[in-house]
């Protein structure tokens, strides 16, 4: 076994995890899995910049995580940034503070490095299950971006594009600096073409149709999963591995679409910084089902932190 830590710096969230690795079984047991939502990517699509208080959010997270990671002794920590600070012009301030906080510099890495750590850390216990075919299509909505990427035992092609449920939320659904509330049918429109736009892209090196099995990644997909299992609490164990139809996506997305901040404020699994883009990532989610053609989404907890936890246990 090696003790490892994990760290995944995305548009809105920042997550640690604390493993132990077993490369020769194939085992990684948790010893701490945690998340704040730290909105890194506030303002980059309009400004090109960090704001200051969305760096000194992030940074007030990472001295928890360096606590956290010194008090449990990992043997090794690998620091992964993704969408907003390979936008920002000023990245080279939230360089500096990372690794003044946590003594490692963050690997600032392109989709398509993020797609391949999402796709090892998502399918690595799915590959003996013989309920799920193959070719897997994994993909993981994020913040600033979504990253789809097909295999079956490896990565077969992959592809990251700009859209992501703060992109959206920040270039859509805002109106005189306030979110509507809820969005018009104009704002969503715009969202599901900005969305198909992406998908077209995407589809020029994925072939998204000809995947199998869907695999969902990241805070939209286990919001939305946690909503159609009913739970009352947000619990992981019951998340990870749900199946959820499109019927059910869809009439999820739609029911966020049409409800005000307070109302999906008072549904019991939301996340209170998942709030206000809660809804364009469950579109984006939906589109994506549609474009595919998938009748169910597999959701999986497991993701890019698995990946980068896995990257050093080698």
């Amino acid at each position: 076994m090696k003790r490892v830590a994990a760290i995944d710096c995305g548009t809105n969230s920042i997550r640690l995890l604390v493993a132990d690795c077993d490369p020769a079984t194939g085992e990684l047991k948790d010893l701490d899995r945690r998340m704040q939502i730290v909105r890194l990517g506030q303002g980059v699509d309009r400004t090109g910049r960090l704001a200051p208080e969305a760096l000194e959010r992030t940074f007030a997270a990472c001295r928890e995580y360096a606590a956290v990671i010194k008090g449990l002794g990992a043997e090794e920590v690998r620091f992964v940034a993704t969408s907003a600070s390979r936008d920002a012009e000023n990245r080279d301030d939230f360089v500096r503070g990372v690794v003044d906080i946590l003594g490692v510099e963050p690997e600032v890495i392109t989709g398509d490095q993020e797609a391949e750590f999402s796709f090892n850390g998502a399918t690595k216990e799915l590959l003996g299950r013989a309920d799920l075919e193959r070719p897997f299509l994994v993909v993981d909505i994020g913040g600033g971006s979504t990253e789809f990427v097909l295999g079956a035992d490896s990565v077969r092609a992959a592809r990251s594009v700009d859209v992501g449920c703060v992109r959206m939320t920040e270039r859509h659904l805002v109106h005189g600096g306030a979110i509507s509330d809820p969005p018009t049918e104009g704002q969503i429109a715009a969202i599901k073409a900005d969305v198909a736009t992406a998908l077209d892209r995407a589809e020029e090196t994925v072939p998204l149709r000809e995947a199998a099995t869907l695999v969902g990644l990241a805070g939209s997909v286990t919001t939305v999963a946690a909503i159609a299992l009913g739970l009352d609490r947000y619990e992981s164990e019951a998340i990870h591995h749900s199946r959820i139809s499109l019927a059910q996506v869809r009439e999820i997305t739609e029911r966020l679409l049409s409800s005000t901040h307070a109302e999906r404020a008072a549904i019991p699994v939301m996340h209170p910084g998942r709030v206000d883009v809660i809804a364009a990532g469950a579109l984006v989610l939906l589109s994506i089902m549609e474009r595919t053609g998938a009748a169910e989404v597999v959701v999986s907890e497991h993701d890019i932190l698995d990946g980068i936890a896995w990257s050093l246990a080698g």
